[in-house]
């Protein structure tokens, strides 16, 4: 981003290894074109942008796919949002009934032992050893925590 204007100064730029060149003024649609164009060169799409990654976890919020080592995971919907909530927001911990109302709706009127039996079975489908599971932690007497930094 530049407010020169000069040919000399613009081939100068892309020659040292700038990837696109834009003068101002510019309205804020030509900018996001341009920052996408490049993106696309890039090979990146769009939603490859809004992965979330932890160790070999991989997941998708935009097509709502799971992988592990590039293993497609297949987990319900309650599983995917419940992974996806814990995901955003490593070392984050959230009670059951936290995770309960912002999954099942604020009137959420269950028990909130029932998330135990969700988390369980998320760990076996993402855990190496679900008995000893390194990504969703348990926060004895609170609820749950991912750990991003496994």
């Amino acid at each position: 981003l530049t407010a020169r204007l000069e040919e000399t100064d613009k081939v100068l730029g892309l020659e040292l290894g700038a990837d696109d060149y834009i003068t101002k003024p510019f309205s804020p649609r030509e900018l996001t074109a341009r920052v996408r164009a490049v993106l696309r060169r890039s090979g990146k799409q769009d939603s490859e942008l809004n992965i979330i990654r932890a160790g070999e976890i991989e997941l998708n919020p935009d097509n709502r796919l799971v992988t592990i080592a590039g293993q497609l995971v297949d987990l319900t919907a309650l599983e995917f949002d419940l992974l996806a909530m814990l995901m955003t927001s490593p070392g984050r911990v959230y009670s059951r009934l936290d995770l309960l109302r912002k999954l099942q709706g604020v009137a959420y009127e269950g028990y909130e032992r029932n998330i135990d039996v969700h988390i369980r079975h998320l760990r076996v489908k993402i855990e190496p050893d679900s008995a000893n599971p390194r990504y969703i932690q348990t926060v004895y007497g609170v609820g749950y925590r991912f750990s991003g930094d496994s």
